[in-house]
């Protein structure tokens, strides 16, 4: 299938503004309850404004409140699965078209929170279950691979394999790639590279895991060279959702009580902590192979959530990553070996790292995927380094989106900062 030009999304009343402005809202302490109830009180009055549905399925996320966000955004999918985000910045230079998959807020790449405030038009095409391209294509300058790595997309990613194996625009994210970057799937792709470690994950089934909290088998024997303490998630699972480090098969056994998966990852809990005891867990974008600093959150646990690390309450750790940001040419250096390596091995122009330094100089790897969230939305007054750094990578999109799109014509100016 190839794009038709002549196709455009419905324009309802109200504007789709995609997560960026709910998630600022959110990040700054906003109460979005009021706005999720003045988007429902005029979504019942305008039932068929698909953009009113979407919005409202955001907001209800964004509270946490993921099953009606989901029934709410299969609502807004049954009247359109197009939707235009119109570049804040006009005349947009670009228009850049995702194809999405329905699901919560880590089921997709969140470009638009990256490219907040920018002058690329972005459009959210959300792939037909059985024909993923059924619809008519938006015209577009380049078309980028949103849908993240799990089991349920496998069949559609072999679809889109093939209907875009000859697309006449730059494809970024080939569909091909995303498989890799599964937590096994990584962990074994990443092996053998100097200066990179990352612990070998294994799916493990309940029952698999029950037998070796029973101690009928032997976890060495589930993972070669493997003892505890090991990390245990759910398969599937993401933002550290039943995520738990297991230091005896009786921890594992009262993990299984609490937690009613029959599938999971385990590896080898790794001690990265520093000197002062404390863990550093910092976040890479690459680029069309290119570093950026995206932050370094610092906190006493080793399962490190920006969010809940203290980073918005303790001006040390702020300082921290301030240090971390400004030399960050030097971890870039200290690590290049490492970061080529993710690189070219899993063969994505744009994908994010979460990652450490252990205290013997590796990179330690805990996950590689190109759904995180990246953005510049912490308030000015608590972060006033953050606007500068992460304007590097929003500027290092941009030039990649024009290099990509313009390439054999005239030399391309760079983004004007903002």
């Amino acid at each position: 299938m190839t794009p038709n030009t002549s196709a455009v999304p419905n324009q309802p009343a109200t504007a789709f503004l995609g997560l960026a402005p709910y998630l600022r809202m959110s990040i700054a302490g906003t109460d979005l309850k009021p706005t999720a109830d003045a988007l429902l009180a005029k979504a019942q009055a305008q039932p068929l404004d698909a953009n009113l549905w979407m919005n409202l399925a955001t907001v209800m996320q964004c509270l946490g409140q993921r099953d009606l966000g989901l029934r709410l955004q299969a609502q807004a999918l049954d009247l359109q699965r197009i939707y235009h985000l119109a570049a804040s910045r006009q005349p947009a230079r670009l228009r850049l078209l995702m194809l999405l998959v329905p699901g919560d807020l880590a089921a997709n790449t969140p470009l638009d929170c990256l490219l907040e405030n920018c002058d690329i038009d972005l459009d959210f095409y959300y792939c037909t279950p059985g024909d993923p391209l059924a619809l008519p294509m938006p015209d577009h300058d380049a078309l980028l691979l949103a849908m993240s790595e799990c089991d349920d997309n496998r069949e559609l990613l072999l679809s889109l394999e093939q209907a875009l194996a000859s697309w006449p625009k730059p494809v970024i994210n080939a569909p091909r790639h995303i498989p890799k970057i599964g937590r096994d799937a990584a962990s074994s792709l990443l092996q053998n590279v100097a200066g990179l470690l990352i612990p070998p994950t294994l799916r493990a089934s309940r029952v698999a895991l029950q037998a070796i909290a029973s101690g009928a088998d032997r976890l060495s024997e589930r993972v070669v060279g493997c003892d505890f303490p090991i990390i245990v998630r759910p398969l599937g699972s993401h933002g550290g959702h039943d995520l738990a480090r297991i230091n005896a098969h009786a921890d594992l056994e009262q993990y299984l009580l609490q937690v009613q998966d029959l599938e999971f990852y385990i590896s080898r809990f790794i001690d990265y902590s520093a000197s002062d005891g404390y863990f550093r867990k910092i976040r890479v974008a690459l680029i069309d192979g290119l570093a950026y600093a995206c932050h370094m959150a610092v906190s006493a646990h080793w399962m490190i959530h920006y969010v809940n690390a203290g980073m918005y309450e303790e001006a040390w750790k702020r300082e921290q990553e301030l240090a971390f940001m400004t030399h960050f040419d030097a971890f870039v250096k200290r690590h290049k070996t490492a970061l080529d390596a993710i690189a070219s091995r899993t063969g994505l122009d744009y994908v994010c790292v979460d990652c450490a330094e252990t205290p013997d100089g590796m990179l330690l790897v805990f996950e590689v995927d190109h759904a995180m969230v990246v953005h510049a939305m912490d308030l000015e007054d608590q972060f006033p380094y953050k606007q500068l750094h992460m304007q590097k990578v929003k500027d290092g999109f941009v030039t990649y989106l024009l290099r990509i799109c313009h390439a054999g014509t005239s030399p391309i100016m760079p983004p004007v900062a903002v």
